[in-house]
């Protein structure tokens, strides 16, 4: 299956985004922690080469907790302030306001020794469609700033959030990037909800799903729907239909049905604690 989804507001939102780079002192980059690899936008990566970086693995209460652990030492040694996050928490996030100040601390000592006092750090929120950039903006702020959603592209436009005397926000909508030169990025992607299930085959994405979760998290699928994992993907979405109802005429297993429900359990942690990739060089 090939993966991709790059619409017209993202090529604009990508140029809007140059422009406001130039008054931003540090880019806050949130990440999804079950695909810490995947959900990192090349571009926006680009974007903030001059500039300081933080970088959030939101959704980490749904992410395996010792692969997260791995994934913010992979990216520490890799120049990043980093932090594995809960967006939906607030007291998870007073840690975020110390990385700003700690990023910026050559800024504001340059400001203090122009005589400039006071200034608030600019911030820009930036990351992939569907990745809790509003929620954390929300949650950051301590009231609905930003609209949220469960679905990527709820965010069409910028808006800067006075967040305090020492902080502003910019938040944008999630982009992805023109081409995914490997199409495992691409899958992994669709498995957590970044690109439109409109433009994915679901049943063939449950079966990639079904795939990793026997090889990664063997007893998974048997432990939540009472299903043998044993024999082909085919043959574990066939029983995971029958024993969750999913029959259309003729008594006939509905694959679409029965794909669609094992893709919302992952996406919502009801399958447990689970991360995709792996930080062994490159993500796997």
């Amino acid at each position: 299956m090939h993966f991709q989804w790059y619409p017209g507001h993202m090529t604009k939102a990508k140029r809007a985004m140059q422009e406001d780079i130039k008054l931003i002192d540090v880019v806050i980059e949130l990440a999804d922690a079950r695909i810490p690899y995947s959900s990192k936008n090349p571009d926006i990566e680009e974007l903030a080469r001059n500039k300081s970086r933080i970088l959030l693995l939101n959704k980490s209460d749904m992410a395996d907790p010792a692969l997260s652990r791995e994934w913010i030492r992979y990216y520490e040694s890799r120049g990043y302030l980093a932090l594995a996050v809960n967006a939906r928490q607030k007291n998870e996030l007073k840690q975020v306001n110390s990385l700003i100040q700690k990023a910026c601390q050559e800024k504001i000592e340059r400001d203090r020794r122009r005589g400039i006092l006071n200034r608030p750090v600019r911030a820009m929120v930036a990351g992939i469609p569907n990745v809790g950039k509003s929620t954390f903006i929300n949650s950051f702020a301590g009231r609905a700033c930003a609209k949220t959603g469960n679905k990527p592209g709820v965010t069409k436009g910028k808006q800067w959030i006075r967040l305090n005397k020492q902080v502003e926000l910019l938040d944008t909508p999630g982009i992805l990037w023109p081409k995914f030169e490997d199409q495992t990025v691409g899958q992994h992607l669709a498995f957590i909800g970044s690109i439109k299930d409109e433009l994915i085959q679901s049943a063939e994405l449950a079966l990639d799903l079904i795939e990793f979760l026997r090889e990664e998290y063997p007893g998974t699928l048997k432990e939540h729907y009472e299903v043998e994992e044993n024999g082909d993907s085919v043959e574990v979405l066939r029983r995971l239909a029958v024993r969750r109802g999913c029959i259309q005429k003729g008594n006939e297993p509905d694959f679409d049905k029965a794909a669609f429900l094992l893709l919302d359990d992952f996406r919502n942690a009801r399958l447990g604690r689970i991360t995709v990739e792996k930080p062994v060089g490159t993500a796997t």
